[in-house]
């Protein structure tokens, strides 16, 4: 039997972090009545429901409910008709901007609780989207797992468009241990990308990160409000004109795409540090995530390349995609 917490001065109870862990842990994986808690820790009932009260606080247990499960089935089977993806993760539609991210990132970091397995290595991009995975905190789990950075640093960026920040936390969420690609996201030109890539430091973390099981990545949309122009790498005359070019979103933040899903000819290729897409095409799973409804048209479009094997994103969005791809 568990022994019961050391109680302080006038009869309080001190319980730690794992204690509370732990007795969420029985409640809601293996159905422990609270009376049984009660016995087993020897607690009042009402200190087991002010615990359990605790543990959905502080993030250790996570509740969802999941709206119109056969709707989201019948999304899914069409999805992969139509782009021949594995997965599609609809999540319930918000009206806040930040909820509605937070609502796509829980489920993206509820799937990779159930796949995520010793000695992966996660190829990791950029953005608000794949920052919030990290910050749903899950039952601790001891996992030997890397996550690599795929494209390279900027003091611009912040932390949410940092990969190497981003590693880091979703190896502290997930286990594991993050591997920093040491170089620039953006460069000059074209030579100087060239010179950095044939460094071996960089080729050393950029091969690891082709050689991943999985990818995240996030999706974005060309215009001139872009994180893109906000960071400083594109001006907005550089965007206007790659959208008079046919570019209409890009993927891992660089690579700009055609609604056909093709590469658009924009000056602004070539002058990253990370990934290209006809390398991510060779990771066997490709989760891209994007919340956004403002992005609908480049998601159609990242479909298109056919490089996602798996897409979040709501469940509007996603009927929107199917309604567009008959269109355009």
């Amino acid at each position: 039997m568990q022994a019961a917490p050391d109680a302080k001065p006038g009869g309080r109870t001190e319980v730690t972090l794992d204690q509370v862990t732990e007795i969420a842990a029985l409640y809601y994986l293996e159905q422990v009545t609270q009376e049984d808690l009660s016995r087993r820790f020897s607690m009042s009932r009402p200190t087991i429901s002010k615990l359990l009260k605790r543990a959905r606080e502080e993030g250790i247990v996570d509740i969802r409910v999941r709206a119109r499960p056969a709707a989201a089935a019948a999304l899914e089977q069409e999805f992969q008709r139509r782009f021949g993806i594995a997965r599609l993760l609809t999540a319930v539609d918000q009206r806040d901007q930040d909820a509605q991210r937070d609502s796509v990132a829980a489920i993206v970091a509820m799937h990779l609780d159930s796949i995520l397995q010793d000695e992966m290595i996660i190829a990791v991009g950029m953005g608000r989207n794949i920052a919030a995975i990290a910050s749903h905190i899950g039952m601790p789990v001891t996992r030997a797992i890397t996550f690599v950075s795929a494209i390279g640093g900027s003091m611009r960026a912040g932390e949410h468009m940092s990969s190497d920040h981003i590693c880091r936390r979703l190896a502290a969420r997930f286990g594991g241990e993050s591997e920093t690609l040491y170089a620039p996201a953006l460069v000059a030109d074209a030579q100087m990308r060239r010179a950095l890539m044939a460094n071996d430091v960089v080729q050393h973390t950029l091969n690891r990160a082709r050689r991943a099981d999985i990818a995240l990545i996030g999706i974005g949309d060309v215009n001139e409000d872009s994180n893109m122009v906000r960071m400083g790498w594109f001006s907005p005359a550089e965007i206007a004109a790659s959208k008079l070019a046919g570019a209409i979103g890009d993927m891992m933040g660089y690579d700009f795409i055609t609604i056909a899903g093709k590469p658009a000819d924009v000056p602004m290729q070539g002058r990253v540090i990370g990934l290209s897409l006809d390398e991510l095409r060779r990771i066997p799973n490709v989760i891209a995530i994007a919340s956004e409804s403002t992005k609908i048209v480049a998601i159609l479009a990242a479909l298109r390349t056919g490089t996602i094997t798996t897409l979040a994103t709501t469940e509007a969005n996603a009927r929107t995609i199917l309604e567009l791809d008959a269109t355009a």
